[in-house]
């Protein structure tokens, strides 16, 4: 492991590399570009292979047909090309098949995007939002981990601070990837009679007179999702609640100044706290009721006209009043650089909500 000062564009590349990545595909879009230009530079030293695609909808699918063969791969974008890819990222889900997929947004505005999806059917993916560049390379290699144990696409939510910023960050040593599991396609068993299958509609091949009975399939991928929510321990950073009458959520980059916010206000003795949900699914229920058990007001700030709000609610199940303090607020490029990121302001938001 080296320490190295890098944009974090570089960083998220670097740390995919060492976790094992060996095939990437996008379509370069802002503040995604970058990974992907890194990603080209870094995979070939490696044997790996990244491929700048005729647009996303080609880009997941041939992650796809990449990940299908046990090869440890990502895609990504910003949400605008995450649209695209919605309706591959939910078969990816049904077909069990585990990619790492970026998302370099623009604002906050895709958190419903990430952690309800957009594509077709019943099914979730778990989403990790690191607030920096630091903590997504620390995050980069137990998300891989994860889409390897419970067999499932992986969100990594950033946003144009992360990428674009650059920080002091740890390097992994890169590792060799760990061999296919036995699903992976990789030819032995064509015009076998048993044949591997991974495909939305089943793990197995049927007969052509028998045709698709697809009730167990959709059980079978239900109780994966609810055995992958019950599975995956919530990540959280809490700050201050054991004596807050007001706990202040963010999450990602705006978690780091409001963090910031909250500390200026208990320095000056005000009881309020701070928790930044990492993992936004499954989203940290056990953390947020025990942050806001004494609490007379649960308040969140977000780069959006409010969608983290519901699932604190939906924690809370009304047992502490929940308010909004955030908005959107871009500049004039609508890449993300929000204005409202200061600590003065923050504080002025936080103020005036605490009680008189």
């Amino acid at each position: 492991m080296t320490r190295r000062l890098l944009e974090g564009s570089e960083a998220v590349a670097e740390a995919m590399v060492a976790a094992g990545c060996r095939f990437f595909a996008g379509y370069p879009m802002t503040p995604f570009t970058e990974v992907l230009e890194h990603m080209a530079r870094l995979l070939p030293e490696y044997g790996g292979t990244c491929i700048n695609a005729e647009s996303e909808l080609e880009a997941v699918g041939m992650a796809w047909g990449a990940a299908a063969t046990g090869t440890r791969s990502a895609t990504g974008s910003t949400g605008q090309g995450l649209s695209l890819m919605q309706e591959s990222l939910s078969e990816l889900v049904s077909a069990h098949v585990p990619l790492l997929v970026l998302n370099m947004a623009r604002a906050q505005g895709d958190y419903f995007q990430a952690t309800r999806g957009g594509g077709h059917g019943d099914y979730r993916m778990p989403v990790l939002a690191p607030k920096d560049a630091a903590e997504a390379v620390d995050l980069m290699r137990p998300a891989f981990e994860l889409a390897d144990r419970w067999r499932t696409p992986v969100l990594m939510f950033g946003d144009y601070y992360l990428a674009h910023t650059a920080q002091s960050v740890d390097v992994p040593d890169v590792v060799d990837p760990p061999p296919p599991g036995d699903w992976a396609l990789d030819g032995s068993t064509g015009g076998s009679g048993h044949a591997k299958l991974l495909s939305p509609l089943g793990d197995h091949k049927r007969r052509d007179d028998v045709g698709y009975d697809l009730q167990e399939h959709y059980r079978r991928v239900a109780r994966g999702v609810q055995e992958m929510t019950e599975g995956i321990e919530p990540m959280w950073e809490e700050l201050g609640t054991e004596d807050a009458e007001v706990v202040v959520m963010a999450w990602g980059t705006p978690g780091r100044y409001v963090r910031a916010a909250v500390r200026e206000l208990r320095e000056r003795g005000r009881k309020v706290g701070f928790l930044r949900p990492v993992t936004l699914y499954p989203f940290p229920d056990a953390a947020v009721q025990q942050a806001a058990k004494n609490a007379r007001l649960v308040a969140v700030y977000e780069n959006n006209q409010g969608q983290m709000t519901d699932d604190v609610r939906l924690a809370l199940e009304g047992r502490v009043p929940v308010r909004f303090i955030g908005g959107l607020s871009l500049d004039h490029s609508g890449f993300g650089i929000a204005p409202d990121l200061e600590v003065a302001t923050l504080v002025q938001r936080i103020e005036e909500v605490l009680p008189a």
